[in-house]
């Protein structure tokens, strides 16, 4: 009988946990990946990719996507039809109102946000959307919408459908096209990350039976340098609520991720590709392994700044639970288990909850 005591020998590290490539977690530039694999019959394409994205899952939480599918004449129309919507007057624009929906669609104004709790607000504005389906055989948009089923059935904590401007011909269009292009890409990740994570390719299917998903088109006004208040800035510092934001962003940067060493590291933009960063229901689903990293926006360019993020979240009705290839002896589960639209309306209830009217607190 051997005297040596299992207890005390080196215990098996989930595959998993290990990245091909480690950077300690203080990381000074943004991976770039070439997603084209994404869309390969071939499984050893999609295992290569995938390896690629979990060494930026675990060491940064952020990376771009080069060759991502979507047109740049669907970009263009969307940025354009968000320009024609910001400009509108206000008093146009606050018809939609964010506040007078239950579900946060529709208009969001300046310093109405507050992302960051010792901040003062967030200076950008902004349209946010669900899911909603298109008319394919005419190209258009249709009133018929899935975000009730988004929600995740009746009493869902996200339920509710979409709220559009009047008055700005072929902006529900241009809007809707992108969304769905984005969401396609979206679809494409899960996969990837199901085999990031040692898992079935599939095993994220029946998580996101409904489109839970929410878009938003964002208006940066610019901010001179020399009198930049610290508490005032185009969006403070945060994490991400869903699992993973897919980010278009214009050429004025002011994208900023902090690495662990507290270090902000710009986003510059490059031309061709989107920024994919993980948020926290990947965190709490992968019990930490996948990081949620905390990233803000300063305009410094001295010009109008224009982005559309896409928050691809799970169905609001399934449970966050940590994954079993995440949890380890050593490594306990981290979260108490909620479901994702629990979880996302308590955070979006926080953010803009200084600029909520008295009659919603």
């Amino acid at each position: 009988m051997s005297s040596t005591d299992s207890s005390t020998l080196p215990k098996p590290t989930p595959p998993c946990w290990l990245a091909d490539v480690r950077t300690e977690s203080t990381f000074e530039e943004i991976p770039v990946i070439d997603v084209t694999a994404a869309f390969s019959s071939d499984k050893k394409e999609r295992r290569e990719l995938a390896d690629r994205i979990r060494d930026s899952a675990i060491n940064v939480g952020f990376f771009y996507l080069k060759n991502h599918g979507i047109p740049e004449a669907t970009i263009t129309a969307a940025v354009e039809a968000g320009k024609r919507f910001f400009a509108l007057p206000e008093s146009e624009k606050m018809k939609i109102d964010i506040h007078k929906t239950a579900n946060y669609k529709g208009y969001t104004a300046l310093l109405a946000e507050n992302t960051d709790v010792t901040g003062n607000g967030d200076l950008h504005e902004g349209f946010d959307i669900g899911w909603e389906a298109k008319d394919l055989a005419s190209g258009g948009a249709v009133t018929e919408d899935r975000c009730g089923e988004a929600g995740n059935g009746a009493g869902g904590a996200m339920q509710g459908g979409n709220v559009w401007p009047e008055g700005l011909p072929g902006f529900k269009e241009a809007v809707l096209e992108y969304y769905h292009a984005a969401f396609a890409l979206g679809q494409a990740l899960f996969p990837l990350f199901a085999l990031a994570l040692e898992l079935p390719e599939r095993w994220f299917d029946d998580k996101t039976t409904n489109p839970a998903a929410i878009m938003r088109l964002l208006h940066y006004p610019p901010q001179d340098p020399t009198k930049l208040n610290e508490k005032e800035i185009g969006i403070g510092a945060h994490t991400d609520y869903e699992c993973f934001t897919i980010l278009w962003q214009d050429p004025c940067g002011g994208l900023q991720v902090q690495n662990t060493s507290g270090k902000w590291v710009d986003a510059v933009p490059i031309p061709g590709t989107v920024v994919v960063n993980l948020g926290d229901q990947f965190a709490r689903w992968t019990n930490d392994v996948f990081k949620s990293t905390p990233h803000r926006v300063i305009n410094r360019s001295g010009r109008e700044r224009y982005s559309i993020p896409l928050f691809f979240g799970t169905d609001y009705n399934v449970l966050l639970e940590p994954i079993e290839t995440c949890v380890y002896p050593d490594s306990p589960p981290h979260y108490e288990v909620m479901t994702a639209g629990d979880y996302v309306k308590s955070r979006l209830d926080a953010t803009y909850a200084h600029s909520a009217p008295a009659s919603n607190i």
